[in-house]
């Protein structure tokens, strides 16, 4: 008897209650969510397929803040950036929207997720120079993330690493 009342408990909620005919309001059934904005640079791709990115983006982040906090490795594949340098937006004027205004990129898609964002406190909103991911400087760094890798590995093996 419980589990039937249950279940027409959402449908009770929906009836008229009001006497004009109109729908009494359930509680916040009039919030709407944003869709996320879609924005990527016409120029290059990124540097992982979009399904990795939508799922895995934070851990490259933060793999990518201890290797350069951390450990002091800079390379540019993953820099957060480079993620400004993709991700923003022109206004019809030109210029740069901040990536963590309402309706741009991170904002909108973290809102959308419900997830706090708090990297541009420290870090710039808008490019600050050119990306380098399709130049030649973009393979040295490819070779700088091996050889960072290599090192790791090396230590690893002679007990020395964490």
């Amino acid at each position: 008897m419980l589990a039937l009342l249950l279940l027409l408990l959402p449908l009770a909620a929906t009836a008229d209650s009001d006497k004009d005919g109109e729908k009494e309001a359930l509680p916040f059934s009039d919030l709407t969510f944003p869709e996320p904005a879609r924005h990527y640079s016409a120029e290059q791709k990124c540097v992982q397929p979009v399904e990795e990115m939508r799922k895995n983006h934070m851990n490259y982040i933060l793999h990518q803040r201890d290797e350069t906090v951390h450990r002091g490795i800079r390379t540019r594949r993953y820099a957060l950036e480079e993620c400004v340098n993709c991700h923003t937006a022109q206004d019809d004027k030109g210029e740069y929207v901040p990536i963590n205004a309402p309706d741009q990129f991170c904002y909108s898609c973290h809102s959308y997720a419900s997830v706090k964002i708090d990297c541009f406190q420290c870090h710039a909103t808008k490019p600050v120079r050119p990306s380098t991911l399709n130049t030649p400087e973009a393979d040295a760094t490819d070779s700088t993330e091996k050889l960072s890798n290599d090192i790791r590995q090396l230590l690893a093996s002679e007990g020395q690493a964490q």
